[in-house]
C-alpha cells in the first residue's frame, strides 16, 4: 500500500539500530532521546480491533547524541498484550473494543473488572519513573534506553479512580505533575491528581461531583487553575456496567447540554466559575492562561464528537478517511461565571498540538505547532505553525509523506519562544519507511532525516528527554 493507509498497518518487528543514516546536519546542541508511542498490532489471531486507539502500544526512542541517531523500537509488555497473545484472541476490552464473552463471563467482569493497561497514548517522566500513558491509571514504567517494560507504577496512597488523562501537566514552578482523572459510581467524580517530586503519593487537589460525567481526554492549566472542558458527550454510570459495549460507545451527543468550562482553583480546589458555550468537542488542550478578570483557554475542537467515530480504523482504511484535524479555538471564560465568548483563531486545520513546554506552560504565549491537512482526503499531510493571537500559518510539506506530531525541543541558548527545533516521525509509504525528521522550529525548514528500517504505524504522542537512554 503505497498511500496514507499503510499507516494502519500492523509492526510486528522491534530491531535496535545503533546508527541510522543521517541527510543533512543535525544541530550540534541536539543530544537526547525522543520517545514515541503510538499502536502497532491491530489484531490477535482472526480477531481485528475496532478503533486506532486499540492497538498494541509500542515504543520508539530515536537517541541523538553528537549528530548521530540511534533507534529502537518494543512492544510494551502490558497485560494486555500478554493475555491476548497467550490465549490467541482478544482478552480485555479497549476503547473501542470489546473481546468476545459469554454471558457468564460478562456477568463475571462485573465483579472483576479488569481495564486495560495497553499504554499506548503518550510518554512522561514521574520523577526517576519513565512511564507510558492511556486512559486507564495504570501508567507502565519502562527503561528508557532498552525500552524493555517494569511493570505498573504503584502509588502509596488510596486514591482511586477508574479513567485518567494521558495528558499531564507539570507546573513550571513547582515540578509537581497534576493529573485529571474520574471515579465513576452515585455519584460520579472529577478528580485532579497532584504528584509532587521525589514522591508516590497522588494528592487529590480539587474534586466535583458529577451526575453524567462527560468524556475529556485533557485539561487545561493556567498559574492559578486547571479547566475542565465538559462537552456534550457524556455517559449514565450504570451503562458502563450493564450494556456490555466497549468504554466510549457507552457516551452520548446531548448537544442541547451545551459545553461547561469548570475552573477550579490549585490552591484549595474551590470551583470558582462555571462558563458556558456552545456544543463542541476536543481532544486536545493546546494551553490557558490568565488575563485580567479571565482565563483565555486555546483548545482543538470539532463541531461535535463523530470525529471519534471517524476515526474506528475501518474508515481509515476506507477511500474517504477523516482528514483527522480540527481548528484551535479560543476560549475567553469570565472568572465570574456566566457565557463563554469563542473565536475560531484560524482556518489553518491542526491536531496533535504542542508548544513550548515549561517556558510557555500556562502563559501568554505566541505558537502552537500541529500536523495538518493540505490536501482533502489524504490524512495529516503537513506540519502546522500558527501564531495563536493572528491565526497567521507556515506549514511544511513534502508529497507523498506524513509526518506526525511535531516535539518542540528548545535551543539551550535561545531567547525567542520559536528558539529550536521540531522533531516528527514521518511516514513515506512508498519507500516502506519511516524517518526521523528535525525541522527548524521558527522557519520550518527542514534541517536532517534519518531513515529507519521499517514503516512505522501512525502514533500519537511522544516527550523529548535530554540526557535520557543510551
Amino acid at each position: 500500500m503505497t498511500d496514507y493507509r499503510r499507516g494502519f498497518e500492523s509492526l510486528r518487528q522491534e530491531v535496535h539500530v545503533s546508527s541510522l543514516p543521517v541527510q543533512g546536519a543535525l544541530p550540534a546542541w541536539l543530544s537526547g532521546t525522543l520517545i514515541r508511542n503510538g499502536p502497532a498490532q491491530f489484531e490477535v489471531g482472526d480477531q481485528d480491533y475496532n478503533h486506532w486507539f486499540d492497538g498494541h502500544a509500542m515504543l520508539h526512542a530515536f537517541r541523538v547524541e553528537a549528530g548521530t541517531v540511534a533507534y529502537r523500537n518494543r512492544f510494551v509488555a502490558s497485560h494486555s498484550r500478554e493475555e491476548a497473545l497467550e490465549q490467541g484472541e482478544i482478552a480485555r476490552s479497549e476503547f473501542a473494543t470489546d473481546p468476545c464473552m459469554s454471558i457468564f463471563g460478562r456477568v463475571m467482569s462485573l465483579f472483576n473488572p479488569t481495564p486495560t493497561d495497553n499504554a499506548s497514548i503518550n510518554v512522561a517522566r514521574l520523577d526517576d519513573a519513565y512511564v507510558a500513558l492511556t486512559e486507564t491509571p495504570l501508567p507502565i514504567r519502562f527503561d528508557p534506553e532498552t525500552l524493555e517494560t517494569a511493570g505498573v507504577v504503584s502509588f502509596e496512597d488510596d486514591v482511586s479512580v477508574d479513567t485518567s488523562t494521558a495528558h499531564p501537566h507539570v507546573e513550571p514552578d513547582t515540578g509537581r505533575t497534576l493529573s485529571y482523572a474520574a471515579s465513576f459510581g452515585r455519584p460520579c467524580v472529577y478528580k485532579i491528581l497532584g504528584v509532587s517530586p521525589e514522591e508516590r503519593t497522588r494528592e487529590v487537589v480539587a474534586r466535583l461531583d458529577v451526575d453524567r460525567p462527560s468524556y475529556m481526554h485533557s485539561f487545561g492549566m493556567t498559574e492559578r487553575y486547571v479547566v475542565l472542558s465538559e462537552w456534550p458527550i457524556v455517559v449514565n454510570p450504570l451503562d458502563l456496567l450493564l450494556r456490555g459495549k466497549p468504554f466510549i460507545e457507552n457516551f452520548e451527543w446531548q448537544p442541547e447540554r451545551g459545553t461547561r468550562f469548570r475552573i477550579l482553583r490549585k490552591r484549595d480546589g474551590a470551583e470558582v466559575a462555571t462558563c458556558r458555550a456552545d456544543p463542541a468537542f476536543g481532544f486536545h488542550h493546546v494551553n490557558a492562561f490568565e488575563r485580567g478578570e479571565e482565563v483565555v483557554c486555546d483548545v482543538v475542537t470539532y463541531p461535535d464528537a463523530s470525529v471519534i467515530d471517524d476515526l474506528y480504523l475501518d474508515r481509515l482504511r476506507s477511500e474517504a478517511p477523516t482528514p483527522g484535524t480540527g481548528h484551535l479555538r479560543r476560549y475567553r471564560l469570565p472568572l465570574d461565571g456566566g457565557a463563554a465568548s469563542s473565536t475560531r483563531q484560524s482556518n489553518e486545520r491542526l491536531e496533535l498540538p504542542r508548544i513550548h513546554d515549561g517556558r510557555a506552560t500556562g502563559r501568554p504565549y505566541q505558537y502552537v505547532y500541529g500536523v495538518g491537512t493540505q490536501n482533502a482526503g489524504n490524512f495529516t499531510d503537513q506540519i502546522v505553525k500558527l501564531e495563536v493571537e493572528t491565526g497567521a500559518a507556515s506549514t511544511w510539506h513534502e508529497a507523498g509523506t506524513y509526518p506526525g506530531e511535531p516535539v518542540f525541543v528548545p535551543h539551550p541558548d535561545g531567547t525567542d519562544e520559536d528558539a529550536g527545533v521540531l522533531l516528527s516521525v514521518g511516514l513515506d509509504p512508498a519507500a516502506e519507511q519511516s524517518f526521523l525528521l528535525v525541522l527548524d522550529a521558527a522557519s520550518l525548514e527542514e534541517r536532517a532525516r534519518a531513515p529507519v528500517p521499517h514503516a512505522i504505524p501512525f502514533g500519537f504522542h511522544g516527550q523529548f528527554f535530554g540526557g535520557a537512554g543510551g
